[in-house]
């Protein structure tokens, strides 16, 4: 018997506490992926739902033999959940959005059809947003200041709505609330992005799991993003800049205490600028210090898991590749 093909598009969607949703969402993907006229696969990530979630999730999985359950064991957060669907995920597309329906399944074709234009992302825009205020307002200032700390212009890094080439889900390493930079964090691949306005509808069933406590969280994870994306493999040039700032500051001062006390017999001993200046070369020291052991660590990590600093997109002509084994990357 000749196995069936896998699927080309896989969708995925984490859930918690969607119990009221679930039976319209599984009707709409369906209606809105059946006309593509591919193989699909709609991956249903159970982060720990406390309301019944499961159970209909394993009775839409008995119906429907396109969707598959991953049942975490506790609730890890919708990062942890679309990390986990990423790396179950079977398809050639990977689309993933939220399970509350205020994305609309319908505008899945679309982007898969852009994504086909030659993209490797294809990111949903909320234009016509219906949320209250209270939600609409910061994330407006915080898609500009992500668009500008990043380089990757977006209108909306909040929509949950994107379709990606399972190559650049692959060897994404998501952490903290970071779903929301998928695409500034696979810019370092050189990824090629668009953007699509899509339909937003208003929650009419179940309570929202978003709060002002994670617009903190989100700009925590802001800089951790920056920091890697500018220096993740050259942790030393960060720290290194800022030590010899300090150190250089502290030493200036040393140096005009040190010629105030030889060459004008002035006591220094007394003077605040000491203290000044000796903490801040001291503190330009540690910098220093810790630039290097990060540089050591991020070696250690590179060379001993064989983790590439680079992402090969193609190599032409396939012949051309070497059958042997690759070397560890060097720096």
């Amino acid at each position: 018997m000749k196995a069936s093909p896998g699927p080309a598009v896989s969708v995925i969607i984490p859930l918690y506490n969607e119990c009221e949703n679930l039976e319209d969402l599984h009707r709409e993907l369906t209606s809105a992926l059946e006309p593509m006229g591919r193989p699909y696969e709609i991956i249903l990530v159970d982060d720990g739902s406390t309301d019944g979630t499961l159970d209909r999730l394993l009775a839409l999985e008995s119906r429907d033999p396109r969707v598959r359950v991953l049942r975490l064991r506790r609730n890890f957060g919708q990062t942890a959940a679309f990390s986990a669907g990423f790396d179950h995920a079977r398809g050639d597309v990977v689309v993933t959005s939220d399970g509350d329906l205020q994305n609309d399944p319908a505008d899945i074709p679309r982007l898969v059809a852009k994504l086909e234009e030659g993209y490797d992302m294809v990111c949903g825009w909320r234009r016509e947003r219906k949320d209250p205020l209270s939600k609409r307002l910061p994330s407006f200032f915080a898609n500009r200041l992500i668009s500008r700390a990043t380089g990757v212009r977006l209108h909306d890094y909040g929509c949950s709505l994107k379709a990606m080439r399972a190559e650049v889900v692959k060897n994404l390493r998501l952490y903290g609330e970071m779903h929301r930079f998928i695409p500034a964090v696979a810019s370092w691949m050189g990824v090629t992005l668009a953007e699509v306005p899509v339909h937003h509808r208003p929650r009419m069933r179940g309570r929202s799991k978003y709060g002002l406590g994670r617009t903190v969280r989100v700009l925590l994870d802001l800089f951790t993003v920056k920091f890697l994306l500018a220096y993740g493999t050259r942790p030393a040039h960060f720290f290194g800049l800022v030590g010899l700032g300090l150190g250089g500051a502290g030493f200036a001062i040393l140096l005009y205490l040190s010629y105030v006390k030889l060459f004008e017999d002035t006591a220094i001993g007394g003077r605040p600028l000491l203290l000044l200046g000796a903490l801040l070369f001291l503190t330009g020291l540690i910098f220093v210090s810790v630039g290097l052991m990060a540089e050591v660590l991020v070696r250690i990590y590179h060379e001993s898991q064989g983790k590439p600093i680079y992402v090969v997109k193609e190599i032409r002509p396939a012949a051309a590749e070497p059958d042997r084994e690759p070397a560890l990357p060097h720096r």
